[in-house]
């Protein structure tokens, strides 16, 4: 059985490994919180919430402890620290060994440019799951895991990792257009940013008209960037983003919309991480890797972004400490939309 090295044991690694440890696998989560190395493999990683509750204890190590190769790395960690946990986990990685990219974004493309596209695996997350503090997970719903080679290809290294998510997510998907799945969440990605504007769920957030014009706003800058780029996005359960691809009509964004706020009511997590970044962790958000990255590549493709670029400002001064999350803050980027 391959050894496997889970970089970074928050929200997404640390669920997926706890699951992958209960089903026998030879998992090591790797973080650099001590104190939640320390529970992990003494008392146990606690998973919480509606889904499913249990501890695992689960072999951890902070980065200073790890030693020797492994087949196969998972990088979890927050997109603004891929480059840096890349350099760190590179010496550990088999020479024939590769990187899934279980994160938010295009990391996949940072990862290539450290270890080479030939050892990089993408992967598109939706479960709901946040940190609650050392050794305890909430794993507030189920949601899609897909995953598939950067270069469109089917292996058998990617049919064996399918096979690993499923025992996480028994629906997981492989897929011959990962990019396509990576740009469809993106969209979304961009919205849950935008919730995060203010201190209101992310239900109440799409669930109320007169903010819908942001959500749509930024779904089709999103849209137009891929349709650039020749990506043809992938819709998951929760969400279509052709709903807002150029060609679409109001009233298909408009139902998306109210998707989104039925299917969020439904969930134990009632904010988005970004929201829980700014409010709770009061720590810098993923915004310029995960958003940003969006309105860098569209200016390379000709395709103007005001309102991702307005996001990512307004991001900015929540976390520099300028705005307060509040609706009036949501309101400058819908006047710009």
């Amino acid at each position: 059985m391959d050894r496997i090295l889970i970089w970074g044991a928050g929200a997404i690694g640390g669920t997926i490994g706890a699951y992958w440890k209960r089903a026998g696998y030879d998992v090591t989560l790797v973080d650099q919180v001590a104190e939640h190395v320390e529970a992990c493999r003494t008392t146990g990683l606690s998973i919480e919430g509606p889904v499913e509750a249990f501890a695992q204890i689960v072999p951890a190590l902070t980065p200073a402890e790890v030693k020797g190769d492994y087949p196969i790395i998972v990088l979890a960690v927050k997109a603004q620290h891929t480059e840096a946990a890349t350099k760190q986990l590179r010496p550990h990685l088999a020479k024939d060994g590769y990187v899934l990219s279980a994160q938010n974004g295009l990391n996949e493309l940072a990862i290539a440019s450290e270890v080479g596209d030939e050892r990089v695996m993408g992967c598109f997350v939706n479960f709901g799951a946040d940190w609650h503090g050392p050794g305890r997970i909430l794993y507030g719903n189920r949601g899609a895991v897909v995953v598939g080679e950067i270069d469109g290809s089917i292996r058998e290294r990617t049919r064996a990792m399918h096979e690993r998510l499923r025992v996480f997510e028994p629906d997981a998907v492989l897929t011959d257009n990962i990019w396509g799945y990576l740009w469809g969440k993106l969209a979304y990605g961009a919205m849950l940013f935008g919730t995060a504007l203010t201190p209101d769920s992310m239900s109440a957030n799409f669930a109320d008209p007169a903010r819908e014009k942001a959500w749509i706003a930024l779904g089709r800058e999103v849209m137009a960037v891929a349709s650039a780029r020749d990506v043809t996005p992938v819709g998951f359960k929760e969400f279509d983003p052709l709903a807002f691809a150029p060609s679409a009509s109001i009233e298909k964004a408009r139902a998306v919309i109210a998707d989104l706020a039925g299917y969020t009511a439904k969930t134990a997590k009632t904010h988005s991480g970004i929201w829980r970044d700014l409010a709770v962790r009061k720590r810098r958000t993923e915004v310029d890797e995960q958003i940003g990255i969006i309105a860098r590549l569209g200016a390379e493709a000709g395709v103007d972004t005001p309102a991702i670029r307005a996001l990512v400002a307004l991001i900015h001064d929540i976390e520099d400490g300028k705005r307060p999350q509040s609706i009036d803050t949501l309101k400058v980027l819908i006047d710009r939309c």
